[in-house]
This record gives structure tokens, C-alpha cells and sequence, in this order.
């Protein structure tokens, strides 16, 4: 087994879970190599990747680094679950509007969506943006359906004087411009509607729907497809622990922070993180925890998140930033879900402060580009301060180590705002 120093981590393994992202993982290795590069040429160390040997279980990437001094092999595995994202975004443009609906309805039927707004605007702002921009696509197509047909009927009447000796065609032409200026129109109307689809790379609408209807469809439970995902990937970290190393750390990102608190918690309960084993740890990165855990039904997760809250085995970090608007910055997720134990220690909640580690140019750049704000957790800072992703993933201290003795941002938000905070079914 991997020694425990706290200040000397020679081999880790790392577990990354996406968010809602139906991109094949390869992004996060490239990503990973762009940026790790760019920050150890800020910071002044060495960090270089390499692909996964084929025929592993996981895609991953392996690392080396040589952070202050010290010399560390890092091992790296996504979690992929992008192809269940990607069955759940298979469905027609009529079912979106569909799910639109009903996921309208969830979050403000259930009030949710009032509370929600209580932590944070910018990811509620988020959330109905892909509402606001569909019904703008549908108004623009049924603008566009209205013009058609009266594009028509006013061709028709300019036609049909026309023809009064060939009275045969002017009946034709009255009497059949309605039925055409409808069948144009509704071609119109659809072909509009297909072409906003396919220029979902440019407004997001479609991908944010179905992000917010999943969730929501089953009101916070977890699809069974996701609840065998979840398993297998709890399996996977438990092997892990058994093997030669000195830290396992999991790195939830955005959505995939919910599904760690669930493996984490379901490996501690199944008794599975050796007593002398590798530290444990777990990082959660631009957390969406409320969007799940304030819907009627997420027994599931508030009963994770309170158990994982009060648990010796691991070491739990929660970074966030307000200069991220796709997630509840600073919103203490155990808490603000109504669900903190008297005995809770975790997680660790602090500001990524966008506006003082990234350079006045650098954040000019970024500001208005919300979702690779979203990203930035992931990447280099020119003005880096305590948190730093690669020196957290490939350096030579465990996440516990690294920040002993860190006070929580004390802007946090933890007090307790959902409505539902039952934690049994």
C-alpha cells in the first residue's frame, strides 16, 4: 500500500467525473495538456502527459511532474457516463418542448425554483435560459409560419383579378392559396425549428434542456441506467484503494460533483476504504448540487450528502466561484440542502476568486464567456493563488495536507433553504 505523508505524495491516482457532457473524454486530456503546461510555465515547475496504454478499462492519461522538487507519477481515469447523457439528448424537437414543460413545471410547481434563486441568480438565470431561448425559436418559427401564409394569400390576391377570363384557374387559385399558404407555412415552420437544432453548438439551448430535464424527470432520483453507473464506478475507486499508491483522489466537476457524494458515500458504507491505505480524497469542482438536491424526490442524495459530511475516511474540498454563473458559488451543498448533521466536517468550502487570480486583461477576456468560466477550474491561472488544479492532481501533498488549516470563504452560504430535506424514500 502507498504511504500516507501528508507532504510526500509520490504516486496518485485520480478519478475525474464529468458533468452533463455527451463529448467524448478525450477534451479533458487535451485540455488537461494545454493547460497543465501553461500553469507549471507560470508557476515554475514541470508537467508532462502522456495517452493511457490501450487496453485499459478507463480513457485516461498518465502524468508525471516535477512540482518543488519532488518528482510524482499521477494516473488518470474518467469516468465516462457520456453516453448515457447522450441517450438522454436522443429525442425529437416536439419531446424537447415536451420536456420543457415538465421541467418548468417540476421546479416551479415544487417552488424550487424560488429557493434556488435565494443562493444564487446566476445558475437560475442559467437554467431558464434554455426555456427563455427555445420559446424565442418558437415564436421566431411561428412568426415565420404566419409570414409564409400571408406571403401566399397575398400573392393570391394579386393573382386572381388576373386571371378573370380563365375564371376555372381564378377559383383555383382562391380557393387553393389557403391549403398552400398552409402547407408552406408549416415547411417553414419546421425547417426553421430543425435549423435552430443544428446551431445548438452556438445558443445551447437544446444541451441545457436536457441537462435541467434530467434531473428533473424522475424529480432527483437517479435513473436506474445512472444508479448501474454509479455502482460500477464505486467499484472501480475500491480497487483502487487496494493498490500501490498514496493518494486516490476524485474529482467531481459541475453535475459529476453530485455523483461523486453518491460514490463516495456508497464505498465508505460498503465498507470499503482500507483503515491503512491511501488518503482519500475528494475535490468537487463548480457544484449544480442544488439543482438536484432541492427537487422533491433526491432521498437519495441528501441522505449521501449528509452521511459523506461527517465521515473521518476522506478529505473533502468544495471550490467554487461567484464569477462562475453556471454554479452555486459558495453555497455549502450539505448545508443549503437542509440536510448538515450536528457532527458535520465537511466539505471545505472557498472561493477559485476569478477576479484576483486571473489577470485584469485574462478576466476581461473570460468574463463574458460563461461557459468556459464554467471550465476554468480546469485550467491555468496567471495570478494562481492556493488553488491550483495541477498542483492539487500531480503534486507532491494530499489534498488533505494542502490545505490544513484552511478557513472556509467567509461569504459562504450555509444555512439551510430547501424545502425538501428528507433523506429516506
Amino acid at each position: 500500500m502507498g504511504t500516507v505523508q501528508a507532504d510526500q505524495v509520490k504516486r496518485r491516482r485520480v478519478f475525474y467525473i464529468p458533468g452533463y457532457d455527451p463529448i467524448h473524454p478525450r477534451r479533458y486530456r487535451e485540455l488537461y495538456r494545454k493547460e497543465g503546461v501553461a500553469q507549471g510555465a507560470i508557476s515554475g515547475y514541470e508537467i508532462g502527459l502522456k495517452p493511457k496504454a490501450s487496453g485499459s478499462q478507463n480513457y485516461g492519461w498518465t502524468v508525471q511532474s516535477n512540482i518543488n522538487g519532488s518528482e510524482v507519477a499521477a494516473d488518470f481515469d474518467v469516468l465516462v457516463w457520456s453516453d448515457i447523457v447522450r441517450d438522454s439528448m436522443s429525442t425529437s424537437i416536439p419531446a424537447t418542448y415536451l420536456q420543457l414543460i415538465r421541467t418548468a413545471w417540476v421546479y416551479i410547481g415544487s417552488g424550487a425554483l424560488w429557493r434556488l434563486m435565494k443562493l444564487r441568480k446566476g445558475p437560475v438565470i442559467a437554467a431558464l435560459y434554455p426555456v427563455g431561448m427555445l420559446l424565442v425559436q418558437l415564436a421566431l418559427a411561428i412568426v415565420a409560419f404566419t409570414l409564409a401564409v400571408r406571403l401566399i394569400m397575398g400573392a393570391a390576391g394579386f393573382v386572381a383579378p388576373l386571371m378573370q377570363g380563365m375564371p376555372m384557374f381564378a377559383t383555383v387559385i382562391v380557393y387553393g392559396a389557403p391549403l398552400l399558404g398552409l402547407v408552406v407555412g408549416a415547411l417553414v415552420f419546421v425547417l426553421l425549428l430543425r435549423w435552430f437544432k443544428k446551431q445548438d453548438g452556438k445558443f445551447f439551448a437544446y444541451y441545457l434542456m436536457h441537462d435541467y430535464s434530467y434531473s428533473a424527470s424522475s424529480r432527483g432520483a437517479n435513473p436506474p441506467e445512472l444508479e448501474a453507473r454509479i455502482a460500477v464506478f464505486t467499484d472501480t475507486i475500491a480497487q483502487a484503494l487496494r493498490g500501490d499508491v498514496d493518494e486516490v483522489l476524485v474529482v467531481g466537476h459541475s453535475s459529476g460533483a453530485h455523483l461523486g457524494v453518491s460514490i463516495l458515500a456508497d464505498l465508505i458504507r460498503q465498507g470499503r476504504v482500507p483503515a491503512h491505505g491511501p488518503a482519500l480524497s475528494f475535490l468537487t469542482l463548480g457544484q449544480v448540487v442544488p439543482m438536484v438536491s432541492f427537487l422533491s424526490q433526491a432521498h437519495r442524495l441528501r441522505a449521501d450528502l449528509q452521511y459523506l459530511s461527517a465521515r473521518d475516511e476522506l478529505t473533502w474540498v468544495d471550490v467554487t466561484a461567484p464569477g462562475d454563473g453556471c454554479a452555486f458559488a459558495l453555497c455549502d451543498p450539505v448545508s443549503v440542502s437542509g440536510v448538515a448533521p450536528e457532527d458535520k466536517k465537511w466539505p471545505l468550502v472557498f472561493s477559485a476568486a476569478f477576479t484576483q487570480t486571473l489577470s485584469p486583461e485574462r478576466w476581461k477576456a473570460l468574463r463574458w464567456r460563461f461557459f468556459r468560466l464554467h471550465f476554468q477550474y480546469l485550467c491555468a491561472f496567471d495570478r494562481p493563488k492556493d488553488y491550483d488544479y495541477f498542483q492539487i492532481t500531480a503534486g507532491p501533498m494530499t489534498l488533505g495536507a494542502r490545505y490544513a488549516g484552511r478557513v472556509p470563504s467567509k461569504s459562504r452560504i450555509d444555512r439551510a433553504v430547501s424545502k425538501y430535506t428528507s433523506v429516506a424514500a
